[in-house]
């Protein structure tokens, strides 16, 4: 029968190119319909329908955290049940008039199985000759397979680390959740803005990292930071609002390197839109209204930062912020992440001073019943 034989090839040709996509091949992939796209598309969706049910905001991020780990190792058991059905399908069509023992599917796909796990069981074996050229083809494909994804999954946890660790040294110079208002204030007094200065050129060398690891591995998007407060859509939601800040309101030596940040930083976030095919939404929410620009305004000038207050630099602001917004709303809306605000309507203790028995204020260490909200507590 010519039939299975053609289907069992084709379902192994696209589950082989669809691992080389997804494993080896370092660049974004255009083309719409994949297997592991359509296992995202599949899964993400009813995954995240049922996070929105959970009313606790930090049980709904762990519930969430588990989806990025757990979405890898289903689609390498995706890609393995595929590709033992292929080559059952093969083995059945040349069993099929020669072969009594595995002139069944069920038989072949038996065989199939034991041969790609190389367990050698003996039970059911191969007669012909094309028979056993399969089983050589496929033993030799499961341990290639195995290899694969031993080896990849090391390069995942180490992109996720890499960009872990520039998330948590944010926490003490932008605040928990990160915020642009926090990041300035933060950065005043003697030797400043030499250091948000620096700030900057590490963020982006840190956005570059992320459009490089998150283009070629996109499930990376989907793992969560340890803190439910934080994640690396924030961090760079908040990059990108000091940078458009800084270019259109701020006079300082930092005005080149907010320039070259935001350039890097909107690149990312532009092309990882592109990666999940987000368009930017119709209707936007307004993270900067006129009261909290006006208020972002005064808590500046109170600092010491000497601003643009003038309508040009308003405009100049709201035009920097339309070529990152649309794409940061669509991403947040995917990834189901909050995207922080550009000033806090009040002030939220850090990740750093609290705990799960009390929170640090100053030199004085509070009690669990105040410190119940934050981001180590149970609730």
């Amino acid at each position: 029968m010519i039939a299975p034989a053609i289907a069992g090839a084709l379902i192994i040709i696209v589950v082989l190119w669809d691992a080389f996509e997804v494993i080896i091949l370092p660049r974004r992939v255009a083309r719409r319909i994949r297997l592991a796209r359509l296992f995202y598309l599949s899964t993400w969706a009813p995954y995240r329908a049922v996070a929105r049910g959970i009313g606790s905001r930090k049980r709904r991020e762990t519930f969430l955290s588990f989806f990025g780990p757990m979405s890898l190792l289903l689609l390498f058991v995706l890609w393995a049940a595929v590709l033992i059905f292929g080559f059952g399908l093969l083995y059945y069509s040349a069993a099929v008039r020669h072969d009594p023992v595995l002139s069944s599917l069920r038989a072949s796909l038996y065989l199939s199985g034991t041969t790609f796990f190389t367990l050698g069981l003996g039970d059911v074996t191969p007669h012909t000759s094309t028979e056993r050229i399969l089983a050589i083809l496929e033993s030799g494909l499961g341990f290639g397979f195995l290899a694969l994804v031993l080896s990849y999954l090391p390069v995942i946890y180490q992109a996720f680390s890499r960009r872990e660790v520039s998330i948590v040294l944010l926490d003490a110079r932008a605040g928990s959740p990160p915020t642009a208002a926090e990041i300035l204030r933060r950065h005043t007094g003697p030797h400043g803005l030499d250091s948000l200065q620096q700030l900057l050129r590490d963020w982006e060398g840190w956005s570059a990292q992320i459009l490089e690891s998150h283009v070629s591995y996109p499930v990376v998007s989907y793992f969560r930071s340890q803190h439910s407060n934080e994640s690396w859509l924030a961090a760079l939601a908040a990059i990108l609002d000091v940078s458009a800040l800084m270019i259109a309101n701020v006079e300082s030596a930092c005005s080149r390197q907010a320039r070259l940040t935001f350039a890097m930083c909107r690149h990312t976030v532009v092309d990882l839109a592109q990666v999940f095919y987000r368009r930017p939404p119709s209707h936007l929410h307004n993270r900067l209204p006129p009261a909290d620009l006006q208020r972002l305004k005064a808590s500046l000038k109170e600092i010491g930062f000497h601003l643009q207050d003038t309508e040009a630099a308003d405009k100049k602001l709201a035009e920097l912020r339309d070529m990152y917004e649309p794409y940061l709303q669509a991403l947040a809306a995917h990834l189901y992440v909050e995207l922080p605000p550009w000033i806090l309507a009040k002030e939220i203790v850090d990740n750093w001073r609290t705990s799960a028995w009390g929170r640090i204020s100053g030199l004085v260490v509070t009690g669990q019943t105040e410190a119940s909200a934050d981001d180590h507590s149970d609730q």
